[in-house]
């Protein structure tokens, strides 16, 4: 038996390879003053639906069921919809703006290919409630900071900003309306991507072309970007930011600011990308509640490939997964095994992360096994009871000591380190 396609195994060093990511995470988000919410992994059908148009690609890819009570569910693709549904329905709760964070799996059945996965984590963060720039600011700078926390530079990867609002004044400049800019701003999304006469196909009711978007994009919109590219460079942060209007999002909830994360290579998908919804709670709130908004997403799997293909990156990974045993107790006498887990006991009511061989072993044995798993100590407990033996293993020194003063001096060792 194996796992389904397009789903995955975590073995211990996968588990960790997932909390050093979850980590850096939930760090970065906390230190910008976002707390942390989730909401359930399973909702209505129609909670999706009522997002998006019908046709749109998320509706094709959901993961979707009758249950038994025969409402029609589906495991969630995305986090947007269960936000705005939970916002609208406790707003007055909080105070304004709302900086919310979550690091969730989502389910989406579509084409396996390399940095796309059907199950994955992601994270998410919005801030709810503030219109401001400064509030587009911020959120791109909380995805650059992720991004650099993992030890990631400028020539390493790049925020392509983007507005569409930029696009919906140049649309309606052209005539367009809105079945018509859907048309064209989802061409727009895949010049990259598709053929150009393929994409003139799909344009020709618009009465635009390939040529008039790539002209728009060449054009380029300096003023939509000032007041971002203002906020970002007090914080030293444009280094990091090019604008291109190439950059519109295919989701059409998108009213503001948008942008996506790209390595500087070219060689992987977008790393995250987000942008301002201001209408989508309103919307999915049937009018109750109307709150501007702007947020973003960063999966795991895009983000562990350019980590394997970063030096800086993969060595901080190797790192953080280095095995964190504190100390190792070698019993060199097995009479003094009582004394020994007493030992075992005592260091870890001390919050220090402590091992032990669970049968007799060689002494040579039980040392192989601390190095294996990396402890910065051994204890070595036999005949010279009450006394033990403390090494420090990567400096290989020792001291004999007693007992009793063991482990206050290893929670000393823990806290100097």
């Amino acid at each position: 038996m194996q796992a389904l396609p397009g789903f995955r195994d975590f073995y211990p060093e996968d588990c960790a390879r997932r909390n050093h990511i979850v980590a850096i995470w939930r760090g970065v988000a906390k230190r910008y003053g976002f707390v942390e919410f989730d909401g359930p992994v399973l909702e209505s059908t129609d909670l999706y639906r009522k997002k998006n148009e019908e046709g749109a690609e998320i509706l094709e890819q959901l993961y979707s069921f009758a249950d038994r009570g025969g409402r029609e569910v589906a495991l969630r693709p995305e986090m947007t919809p269960t936000l705005a549904r939970m916002v609208a329905a406790r707003e007055k709760h909080y105070r304004k703006p709302m900086k919310w964070f979550c690091v969730s799996n989502f389910f989406r059945h579509e084409r396996q290919q390399k940095g796309r996965l059907r199950e994955f984590l992601q994270f998410n963060a919005d801030i709810i409630g503030e219109s401001s720039s400064q509030a587009d600011a911020e959120t791109i700078a909380l995805a650059i900071d992720l991004m650099r926390a993992f030890g990631f530079t400028a020539e390493n990867f790049v925020v392509r900003l983007s507005d569409r609002k930029a696009w919906m004044d140049f649309l309606s400049s052209r005539g367009c309306d809105e079945s018509a800019s859907r048309i064209a701003l989802a061409c727009a999304d895949k010049l990259e991507r598709e053929p150009e006469e393929k994409l003139n196909a799909k344009l020709a009711s618009t009465e635009l072309t390939v040529a008039d978007l790539k002209a728009f994009i060449a054009g380029g919109s300096p003023e939509a970007f000032a007041p971002v590219l203002e906020a970002l460079a007090a914080r030293g942060l444009t280094g990091f930011v090019q604008p291109d209007l190439s950059i519109v999002r295919g989701l059409a909830y998108y009213t503001g600011v948008v942008f996506e994360i790209f390595d500087r290579s070219k060689n992987l998908r977008a790393l995250a990308g987000g942008g301002r919804y201001d209408g989508l709670i309103k919307g999915l709130s049937d009018g109750s509640v109307d709150l501007p908004a702007i947020g973003f997403g960063m999966g795991d799997v895009v983000l562990g490939h350019l980590i394997d293909e970063t030096p800086a990156a993969a060595a901080q990974l190797q790192s953080a997964l280095a095995a964190s045993c504190d100390a190792y107790v070698i019993i060199a006498d097995e009479s003094k095994r009582t004394e020994a887990l007493h030992i075992v006991q005592s260091c870890r009511e001390l919050g220090l992360a402590t091992d032990f061989p669970l049968k007799s072993a060689k002494i040579g044995k039980q040392f192989q096994e601390a190095e294996h798993l990396g402890a910065h100590h051994a204890i070595v407990v036999g005949q010279e009871w009450p006394l033990v033996k403390l090494k420090h293993l990567p400096t290989r020194t020792e001291e004999a000591l007693d007992h009793s003063a063991l482990a206050s001096k290893l929670k000393a060792y823990k806290l100097n380190s």
